[in-house]
């Protein structure tokens, strides 16, 4: 139960780490009308999901949460290098390493233990988000499939959350998305929790160079 109330807390839209901030290139997806309603909305959240950050994410999670349940900080700090060069924009890699950096020095104030400090002693520079949430649930001796799992939820929800404030959507097609998501996140839990490093890679090009293209768009509310 602690486990379950740790992530939730962790994960939270409330929890210090400027994720209200970040769209992820949705912001410029609205502005170029490749999202312009619920079903494209759809559209757009399912590739990035399945084919785009979300499922490098939640690899890299699941890869982190591997190497600080087993104390090998070396690891750790390689997947973050990893982590961070995936990136593809000066505003994703912001977007990554910003919320990292804030989730691993809230939860170390917070939640404190010997193993997330040995953890972030190693980690004294830009830290990837996904990294961030696995070293602290690894350090904590939170379940693997459920930090993957629980990672993989909250961004989509940020996404949705950014969507009801930019893209012609309401509230009720929000929730409803989410419902219809939520099975399709647990079925790429049971999959790439036991994945490897070499199961990375994205095909959402589109995103990628939207996100290069968003840093000069004339009028914004997000930082990516």
């Amino acid at each position: 139960m602690i486990d379950a109330l740790r992530l939730m807390a962790w994960l939270s839209p409330t929890y210090p780490v400027g994720a209200f901030a970040y769209s992820h290139g949705l912001e410029w997806a609205v502005e170029s009308g490749d999202v312009t309603g619920a079903d494209s909305l759809a559209e757009w959240l399912s590739d990035v999901l399945e084919r785009g950050a979300g499922r490098n994410d939640m690899i890299l999670c699941a890869c982190a949460h591997r190497a600080a349940t087993a104390g090998d900080w070396e690891a750790i700090a390689e997947i973050n290098d990893l982590a961070l060069a995936l990136a593809p924009s000066r505003e994703l890699h912001l977007e990554t390493s910003q919320q990292g950096r804030s989730f691993l020095d809230a939860t170390l104030r917070a939640w404190p233990c010997p193993a997330l400090s040995a953890v972030a002693a190693g980690l004294d520079g830009p830290v990837a988000y996904p990294v961030a949430v696995a070293a602290a649930a690894g350090a904590h001796g939170v379940e693997r499939r459920a930090t993957v799992a629980a990672y993989g939820l909250a961004f989509v929800q940020n996404l949705v959350s950014a969507a009801l404030r930019i893209a012609p959507v309401g509230q009720s097609a929000g929730t409803a998305l989410l419902a219809t998501l939520t099975p399709r996140i647990a079925a790429l839990t049971e999959t790439l929790a036991e994945a490897g490093l070499d199961a990375l890679g994205s095909a959402t090009l589109r995103l990628d160079l939207g996100s290069f293209r968003h840093e000069t768009q004339y009028s914004r509310i997000f930082r990516s």
